[in-house]
């Protein structure tokens, strides 16, 4: 089986200016995705999807690969993961190099390790996508809503009564990567299909970053993970 790793970085951040190579705890934090990546040994390539000069050239200085520029209809905001993937594939196939599995690592992910990375890749055995996952810190059945007035209501009031311990646990997608079939993806035209497995990580290897704040808690999160100070 042939591995490639797509890294899909573009220029035009709105949130946090320049997000894909801000410097997190000392480097770029693209840099971290690239050397999990090729820490992981599981790749045949590792290379960076950019609409943009100054990201490529960061990500060659991290090892990845950055054989052509993402398309201009590829670099705007509604482009999604998999027209990016499709779009890196092809243009891979038109230079004579094909894939079986990929790997899509989102840039902005300082989390990523390369111990789930190689046991996604061994799961790829009986799923045709496998994705990191994480469970909600609270039971999503006693979740509220609220109205415009302030009043809030359950929205599954047939568990206001219910243990924590009673209710089923929920996680959702940790958003840090998704390792894939080539053949599956393009049959179903999305990274996920029917026959998805997962990794489960815990919260403090997670943690969403939109926004300044975002970030201080990724930092926080990272020096008690690894002891950095």
């Amino acid at each position: 089986m042939t591995n490639i790793c797509i890294i899909p970085a573009r220029g035009g951040s709105k949130r946090i200016f320049r997000k894909n190579i801000k410097i997190f705890l000392g480097k770029p934090i693209i840099a971290y995705s690239i050397e999990a990546a090729i820490d992981s040994g599981i790749f045949d390539e590792v290379m960076v999807s950019t609409d943009d000069a100054e990201i490529a050239e960061i990500a060659l200085q991290y090892g990845a690969k950055v054989p052509f520029m993402r398309s201009n209809k590829n670099a705007n905001d509604f482009a999604t993961t998999y027209e990016v993937i499709e779009e890196v594939i092809e243009s891979y196939k038109k230079r004579g190099q094909s894939f079986d599995q990929a790997c899509c690592i989102y840039p902005c992910a300082p989390f990523i390790s390369t111990k789930k990375l190689v046991e996604a890749a061994r799961k790829l055995d009986k799923f045709e996508t496998v994705l990191p996952i994480v469970q909600y810190g609270f039971p999503i059945q006693r979740a509220l809503k609220k109205n415009e007035a302030d009043s809030v209501s359950f929205i599954q009031p047939e568990f206001e009564l219910s243990r924590s311990q009673d209710l089923n646990e929920s996680f959702h997608d940790a958003g840090q990567f998704y390792f894939f079939n080539l053949k599956s993806l393009f049959k179903n035209k999305s990274v996920l299909s029917e026959n998805t497995g997962c990794v489960v990580l815990s919260e403090i290897e997670v943690q969403d970053i939109d926004n300044e704040i975002d970030w201080k808690l990724a930092e926080l999160k990272y020096k008690l993970l690894y002891g950095v100070s």
